[in-house]
């Protein structure tokens, strides 16, 4: 028998050993989450990426009780719930949070979350996780106007249509900008529009936007939901496209509402998973992560019109349903889309929430 031969019996070997020790990690993981009994997640409203029915389809997988914390909270309260609960225990403690990009290393960085890699790691893109562990991309969007178009009956097209009078009393924000990671890339993405493309004027700039839509009257400083659109009291709202299609899908035509990918300032937003460093159910915090970069997890993120991390892996390897892939938006609008870098994203989250009220000065609630 030759050299070449044995050296592939001897990996053949070894790939087997390893698949059977991943597969009792995986056993050992469910069977210890299922021990701690319940999961307490924070600010994943149902309708956000599908995660009403990632929730369900958790429970009934693992049979492990799930405890849904403040859905309508950014992600800096997110953060600030960890710091808040280090020495509980109670159900107030996250386990896990989904946040903004540039939330995960500031978390990381003042020892906030814990290390874990997930099996499915190696196809995460590198641009998107963290060497160590500590925070890893989950999906990403682009940032729409959603439109009450039984009321608004001249679609806006871009960021610069919203200063017109005809929007007056119509525009809100999906969150409030000191804390929300959706309502700051808002800011941002509405700034890069009004600075030619320049990032490096972009948050500036997108502050300066809406200080003048708040001194047009046009700007609502309230926290846009499917309920205040449907109402009237926020006709637009600048969202993530997957909440806006969610919202679209939830109201089922009352009102008609149309999603609109601004002819500038496309923004894509990538949000991270991670595990609290006090998390009092650690083990179901990990089959947690398991179980949304699965083949699974991730197909149920593209369900709820999210673009999970894994979207080119799956994409190559055939594992989406085709149902799914055609009810996403025409991909003409994404292609111009902008992937801010981290510390582009870092800097905009210090500029935009430290200066909207003393530029901007309105509360928003």
């Amino acid at each position: 028998m030759s050299r070449y031969t044995l050296n592939n019996l001897a990996i053949a070997a070894l790939a087997v050993c390893g698949a059977q020790a991943a597969l009792a990690q995986s056993d050992q993981l469910v069977t210890a989450a299922k021990a701690e009994g319940q999961l307490t997640v924070i600010a994943l409203p149902r309708s956000w990426c599908g995660y009403g029915p990632i929730i369900d389809a958790f429970k009934a997988k693992y049979g492990i009780k799930v405890n849904e914390l403040n859905p309508d909270a950014g992600s800096g309260d997110e953060v600030e719930a960890i710091k808040a609960n280090k020495d509980n225990k109670g159900p107030q403690a996250p386990d896990t949070i989904d946040v903004g990009l540039s939330f995960g290393p500031s978390a990381k960085a003042a020892g906030l979350i814990q290390p874990y890699k997930v099996s499915t790691w190696a196809s995460i893109p590198d641009s998107t996780k963290d060497a160590d562990g500590f925070w890893y991309g989950d999906y990403y969007g682009v940032l729409t106007l959603q439109v009450n178009a039984d009321l608004v009956t001249k679609l806006p097209q871009d960021w610069s249509d919203l200063l017109k009078p005809e929007y007056k009393n119509a525009v809100a924000l999906a969150g409030d900008p000191r804390a929300s990671n959706q309502a700051i890339q808002a800011v941002y993405a509405a700034g890069l529009s009004a600075a030619g493309g320049d990032a490096s004027k972009a948050s500036a700039a997108g502050l300066k936007f809406f200080a003048d839509l708040n001194k047009a009257g046009n700007f609502v400083p309230v926290i846009g939901k499917a309920a205040s659109l449907a109402q009237g009291t926020t006709p637009i709202i600048i969202s993530w496209d997957y909440n806006a299609l969610a919202d679209r899908d939830k109201l089922n035509g009352n009102p008609k509402v149309q999603v609109v990918v601004p002819k500038t300032g496309v923004v894509a937003g990538v949000y991270v998973q991670a595990i609290s460093a006090y998390a009092p159910h650690p083990n179901a915090a990990k089959l947690w992560m398991e179980y949304l970069y699965s083949d699974e997890g991730q197909q149920a993120l593209l369900n709820g019109y999210c673009h999970p991390i894994r979207f080119n892996d799956m994409v190559a390897k055939n594992k989406f349903s085709k149902a799914s892939l055609d009810k996403l938006p025409p991909a003409a609008g994404y292609a111009k889309a902008a992937f801010p870098s981290l510390d582009q994203q870092n800097a905009a989250k210090e500029a935009i929430t430290k200066q909207w009220d003393a530029v901007v000065g309105a509360t928003v609630k």
